[in-house]
C-alpha cells in the first residue's frame, strides 16, 4: 500500500521519513487533525527539513482508523476541494499509530513517556474534556473521570491517560511535556489546564503541584472545515489520486492555526508553514468560535429544520445567507476584543467558504454536541447584549432554533437523530414539557448549559419564546425569511 500511495496523483513526501522523531503524541486521530495540524507538520518536513513527527493515537473508538492507517505504512490522503478544482497530499508524518484498546494502554502510556516527546496534543472535541461547558470546570462525577479515579493506573478517559503518563515521567525524572488543545473551546488552553489540574489533584496532591509548576497548556485557534468522510468522498478521492485510501480526507482549502507560544521543551516552527504564532489566543478564539462557529450552528438548526441537508444549500437561500451575515456582523462582531482584523472582510470570507458547493458539510454533523456548543458560540455573546442593552434577535433564533431540533421531530413530522453527551437530559426536559412555552422553559433549565442567571432573564426568555413559537407556526424557512428582512 505504501508504493501504491507514494505513486498517487498527489504531492507525496520526498523527504527521508526516516528522520522523523516522535516528537508529538496525540490523542484523537479524526478527520479535523488529519486534514489540519497534520498538513503543518507534513510542510515542515518537506520545505524545511522538521524532523518533528507524530504518533497518532485513539483512546476509544475510531479502532478503524487507526487499522487503515497501519495497514498502509502511516501515510493517508489529504485533499482539497474547491468549486473548481481538487488537489491531493500524501502526509507522511506520523511515525506509530496506537489505538488504546487493542494495541493496549501500557504501550500508549510508554510511548508518552518516551523522553523525545515534546508535546501532547488533543482534538477530542468539547465532550471529551469531561467539564461542563457552562463553567469550564472538570466534572468529578463524569462517568470516566469516576471510574478513573478508581484505578488511576488504567485510566480511559484523556485526562486520566495524559495525568498518569505525566506521574511516570515524574518518577522517572523526565521532564514535562506541553499539553496543547486543538479542539473547538473558548480558552481552550485553559479549560484544559483546569481539568487537568482539578483531575491530578484528586489522585495525588504533589503531582498536582508538579503538573502545575511544569506543564504549560497553550491556547489555540483552529479553523479548517472538515466534512465528515462519506463513502463518495473516498471514491472522489480515488478517482483523483488513482488510489483507495480508507484513511483519506477531504477539506476545504483555507486553513488558519493561532497558537500561544507557550511550550516547555521546544516546538515545530508552525509559522514557517502559515500558522500564527502570538502571546494571546483567546481575541481569535472569540472571534472564530461566535463569527464562524455560531452561525455554522445557527446554519445548522435552522437549516436541518428547512430541509437543507447541507450548509451550501442553506447559502443557496438568499434568506439565510442574509442572517447568517447579519448574525456575525451585526450581534457577534461587536461583542469582540480582537484588534487588527477587518471583521466585514472576515464575515464575507466565511460566506464565500459556506457557499462552497465542493465540501457539503452536513447541517446534522455540525448540530451534533449542541449542549457542548451553545455556550461558547451564542450564550457568551447574548450575555453581553443583555449587559450593553443591545438586540440580539438572531442570537435568540438560532437559541430557539436549537431547541426546536432537539425536539427530535422535523417539520415533516420525522424523527431526528439527535446526538449530544447530554441526550438523556435533553430528552427529558422535552417529554416532561408540553409544546410551546412550556418546552422552551424546560430546556432553558437544563443548567450545566445555560446556567444560573440567563433563565432569569426575562427579555432574553420572551425573546427565545417568541423565536420559538415563530418556528412552531412559520416554519424555518418563513421564520428565517422573517428575521432576515430586519437586516
Amino acid at each position: 500500500m505504501e508504493n501504491q500511495l507514494l505513486k498517487a496523483n498527489a504531492v507525496v513526501p520526498a523527504y527521508d521519513r526516516q528522520r522523523l522523531v516522535s516528537r508529538i503524541v496525540h490523542l484523537g486521530f479524526g478527520a479535523f487533525h488529519r486534514a489540519h495540524q497534520s498538513v503543518y507538520a507534513d510542510i515542515l518536513a518537506a520545505e524545511h527539513g522538521s524532523d518533528w513527527g507524530y504518533c497518532e493515537v485513539n483512546l476509544i473508538g475510531g479502532e478503524q482508523q487507526i487499522a487503515d492507517l497501519k495497514a498502509q505504512d502511516n501515510l493517508y490522503t489529504v485533499a482539497e476541494m474547491s468549486a473548481d478544482a481538487w488537489t491531493a497530499r500524501v502526509v507522511g508524518v506520523a511515525k506509530r499509530a496506537l489505538h488504546a484498546q487493542v494495541d493496549g494502554l501500557e504501550t500508549v502510556l510508554a510511548a508518552m513517556c518516551e523522553p523525545q516527546v515534546a508535546i501532547v496534543s488533543l482534538t477530542i472535541t468539547e465532550k471529551g474534556y469531561c467539564h461542563s461547558p457552562a463553567t469550564g470546570q472538570l466534572m468529578l462525577d463524569h462517568p470516566f473521570i469516576a471510574a478513573d479515579l478508581q484505578h488511576p493506573q488504567q485510566p480511559k478517559s484523556a485526562a486520566g491517560v495524559i495525568v498518569e503518563a505525566l506521574a511516570r515521567r515524574k518518577a522517572k525524572g523526565l521532564g514535562a511535556f506541553t499539553v496543547m488543545s486543538c479542539d473547538n473551546m473558548p480558552e481552550n488552553g485553559h479549560v484544559t489546564r483546569n481539568v487537568i489540574c482539578a483531575y491530578a489533584r484528586a489522585v495525588n496532591a504533589e503531582l498536582a503541584d508538579w503538573i502545575e509548576a511544569n506543564v504549560t497548556f497553550p491556547s489555540t485557534m483552529v479553523d479548517r472545515i472538515v466534512p465528515a468522510v462519506t463513502a463518495d468522498t473516498l471514491d472522489k478521492i480515488e478517482q483523483l489520486t488513482g488510489v483507495r485510501d480508507p484513511a483519506g480526507v477531504a477539506c476545504e482549502p483555507f486553513r488558519q492555526w493561532v497558537i500561544e507560544d507557550n511550550f516547555v521543551a521546544g516546538r515545530p516552527q508552525w509559522e514557517k508553514a502559515g500558522a500564527e504564532l502570538v502571546s494571546d489566543v483567546v481575541p481569535f478564539e472569540e472571534m472564530k468560535l461566535r463569527m464562524l462557529n455560531g452561525s455554522h450552528s445557527f446554519l445548522a438548526y435552522l437549516g436541518y429544520l428547512a430541509g437543507y441537508q447541507h450548509i451550501n444549500e442553506c447559502m443557496e437561500d438568499d434568506n439565510y445567507r442574509r442572517a447568517a451575515h447579519a448574525l456575525m456582523l451585526q450581534e457577534q462582531a461587536p461583542t469582540l476584543k480582537v484588534k487588527g482584523v477587518d471583521l466585514a472582510h472576515y464575515a464575507d470570507l466565511l460566506i464565500a467558504r459556506y457557499s462552497n458547493p465542493a465540501l457539503r458539510h452536513r447541517t446534522w454533523q455540525i448540530a451534533m454536541d449542541g449542549s457542548q456548543k451553545l455556550p461558547q458560540r451564542m450564550l457568551d455573546s447574548v450575555r453581553w447584549h443583555r449587559v450593553h442593552g443591545h438586540p440580539f434577535d438572531l442570537l435568540a433564533l438560532g437559541v430557539a432554533g436549537w431547541m426546536r431540533y432537539v425536539g427530535g421531530v422535523d417539520e415533516q413530522g420525522n424523527a431526528i437523530e439527535v446526538s449530544d453527551p447530554l441526550l438523556a437530559v435533553i430528552q427529558n426536559a422535552v417529554a416532561s414539557s408540553a409544546e410551546g412555552d412550556a418546552r422552551v422553559n424546560a430546556l432553558l433549565g437544563i443548567e450545566a448549559i445555560f446556567g444560573t442567571e440567563l433563565p432569569k432573564d426575562e427579555t432574553f426568555v420572551e425573546q427565545v419564546t417568541r423565536a420559538y413559537q415563530a418556528l412552531l407556526a412559520n416554519g424555518a424557512k418563513a421564520t428565517v425569511a422573517q428575521y432576515a428582512a430586519k437586516f
